[in-house]
C-alpha cells in the first residue's frame, strides 16, 4: 500500500525501489551531517577521534608521577621541580574511526505507506552517513543483507568504496519483489540478522563507529548476544525504519489486500481490533527499548515519512545549518 508522498524529503522521489541516482545525490545532503559534532553518542573530534588510551598525541590530558616505563621526553620539569617529584605529561591519543553501515534489506523492509518503503529509506540513510563519513576523511565500508545474501564492503578511505556501496544497496533493493519473498530458500541460501552481526564481529576492527539500520522485527537471543559483543569494543547506534501504518491501522473502512498470492478483504472499522493493534505494536515497541537499554545501545526511530537528513541529525544531536537564500 502506497499513497502519493505528502512531504518533499529534499532528497528524491523514490518509493518502492532506490535509485542509484538518488544514492549519489546524498553526498551533497551529507554535507550537513557533521558526525563528528555529535553530542553524547559519537566522539566531538573531526576527522580524528580521541581513544580511550593515552601515549604521544597531539591534545593534552593531564600531568602524573612518572611511572617505569614512561617516556623521559614528556617528563613536566616545570611540575617536577615545584613537588620535587618527577612528573610526566599524558596525551591522548588521536585515532581514526572507520565507519561501517550493516543495512537491513530483508522481506519485512520491503514495505511502506506514506511516503516510501522502509527500504528505500534504509538504502538512503546508509549513503548519507557512508558519505560523511567519507567527507570527514575516514575509511567508510558497510555489510548488506537480505534473507538469502550478504555482501560485505570492506571499509577504505575511497570513493570508489562509496560508490561500490551504493550500487550493492541499489542491487539488493531491487532484488526485493513479492514474487522472490515468497519462493522458499534452502539452507544454503538463508541469511539472516544474526549472521550479518555475527559476520561483523569477525571483520571489522576494535574502535569503529557501527550504524545498524532496520526495522529489527527479527531481533532474538542470537542478535543480542552479537550486538552485546560488537557494543563493547565498538561505538553501536542503531536506526529503526518504521512506518506509520505499523504503529496505527488506517482510517476504518472495508480494504481489499493480498500477499501476492491471495487477497482477501478486512474490516478496519472494529474499534476492539484497532485498540489491539495499537497496544501490540506499543508492547513491541517498548520491549524493544529495553533490550537496546539494557544493552547501553542508542535505538534512533525513523518513520518512512520523515526526511532522512533531518533525522539523523535530530537523533543524533547535530546542530543544523541555517541556509541563507
Amino acid at each position: 500500500m502506497m499513497n502519493k508522498p505528502t512531504i518533499n524529503s529534499g532528497i528524491a522521489d523514490d518509493s518502492a525501489y532506490v535509485s542509484l541516482a538518488t544514492l549519489l545525490r546524498c553526498r551533497l545532503f551529507a554535507r550537513d551531517l557533521k558526525l563528528s559534532h555529535q553530542r553524547k553518542i559519537l566522539s566531538q573530534q573531526a576527522g580524528l577521534h580521541i581513544s580511550k588510551f593515552r601515549g604521544r598525541g597531539v591534545d593534552f590530558s593531564e600531568v602524573r608521577a612518572y611511572q617505569q616505563g614512561d617516556d623521559i621526553r614528556s617528563i613536566d620539569w616545570r611540575v617536577t621541580a615545584r613537588t620535587g617529584k618527577a612528573h610526566t605529561k599524558l596525551y591522548a591519543e588521536e585515532r581514526e574511526h572507520p565507519t561501517l553501515v550493516i543495512v537491513d534489506q530483508s522481506a519485512s523492509m520491503f514495505f511502506g505507506s506514506r511516503v516510501a518503503f522502509k527500504s528505500v529509506v534504509a538504502a538512503q540513510l546508509a549513503a548519507l552517513i557512508a558519505w560523511a563519513t567519507l567527507q570527514r576523511g575516514d575509511r567508510s565500508g558497510g555489510i548488506i543483507f537480505s534473507d538469502t545474501k550478504l555482501h560485505d564492503i570492506k571499509p577504505r578511505r575511497s570513493r570508489h568504496t562509496v560508490l561500490g556501496l551504493l550500487e550493492q544497496l541499489v542491487r539488493f533493493n531491487h532484488a526485493l519483489n513479492c514474487t522472490e519473498q515468497h519462493q522458499p530458500a534452502t539452507s544454503e541460501q538463508t541469511h539472516s540478522f544474526a549472521d550479518a552481526l555475527q559476520h561483523a564481529r569477525r571483520t571489522c576492527k576494535p574502535g569503529s563507529e557501527l550504524f545498524i539500520i532496520s526495522d529489527f522485527q527479527h531481533l532474538n537471543n542470537d542478535t543480542q548476544r552479537h550486538l552485546f559483543q560488537l557494543a563493547r569494543h565498538n561505538d553501536v547506534v542503531c536506526l529503526k525504519v518504521e512506518d506509520p501504518m505499523e504503529a496505527e491501522l488506517p482510517q476504518p473502512g472495508l480494504y481489499n489486500i493480498s500477499d501476492g498470492k491471495h487477497r482477501t478483504q478486512v474490516d478496519l472499522g472494529d474499534k476492539t481490533l484497532r485498540s489491539r493493534y495499537q497496544q501490540s505494536y506499543q508492547q513491541q515497541l517498548q520491549a524493544l527499548q529495553q533490550h537496546f537499554d539494557q544493552l547501553k545501545i542508542p535505538l534512533l526511530q525513523i518513520s518512512t515519512d520523515d526526511n532522512p537528513l533531518r533525522a539523523l541529525q535530530q537523533g543524533l544531536g547535530i546542530r543544523t545549518r541555517k541556509r541563507h537564500a
